[in-house]
């Protein structure tokens, strides 16, 4: 019988850990968690994961930042970045650093698995009849700039001419639907 397929989940969401572990572990997954990028990367040191479910937000650095080690490490894993800060800057980085997939929260361990398994770009895709309001243009901009920035909130104020705790209470809102 061939070994089950590992399976590390990195969220810092102590509830959405232990909820997804458990359902990974069912389905017949090795599953291990990582609480935070630093302890995801001491995992991988050790355990060659081959499916991952990644946080793009957590405290301390940003999921984006294990990204590379994880396909270093095993050039097949197939990671699926989650977030409930979803931007199109953010999408577009963890697909150019190797991400497989990236799903906006909340997301079940069925729709991660379906992301983790999908090969095909989605044509079919439904667009928008609606231009993206004002808000959500802003929010796109600021995770644009703050990207430029290597997330330095700082910097990115600077560069945005916005006061250092504006930006922080706008980028501690979801962002807007449209």
């Amino acid at each position: 019988m061939a070994d089950p397929l590992k399976f590390l989940i990195v969220d810092d969401d102590a509830t959405f850990t232990r909820v997804l572990a458990r359902a990974m572990t069912k389905r017949g997954f090795n599953t291990k968690v990582a609480r935070s990028a630093d302890e995801a990367l001491d995992i991988i040191k050790t355990w060659s994961p081959d499916l991952v479910s990644l946080d793009l937000k957590m405290d301390g650095a940003s999921g984006l930042t294990v990204i590379q080690p994880l396909t270093a490490a095993n050039p097949a894993v197939r990671i699926v970045v989650l977030t409930a800060y979803a931007s199109i800057t953010t999408a577009v980085e963890a697909i150019k650093l190797g991400a497989t997939q990236y799903l906006p929260k909340p997301a079940n361990a069925d729709d991660i698995l379906t992301a983790l398994q999908q090969n095909d770009a989605d044509e079919e895709i439904d667009i928008s009849s609606q231009p993206m309001s004002v808000n959500r243009l802003e929010w796109e901009h600021i995770q644009k700039v703050l990207s430029e920035h290597d997330g330095n909130v700082s910097a990115t104020a600077r560069a945005l001419d916005m006061h250092r705790r504006t930006l922080q209470r706008k980028l501690a809102k979801h962002p807007a639907r449209q």
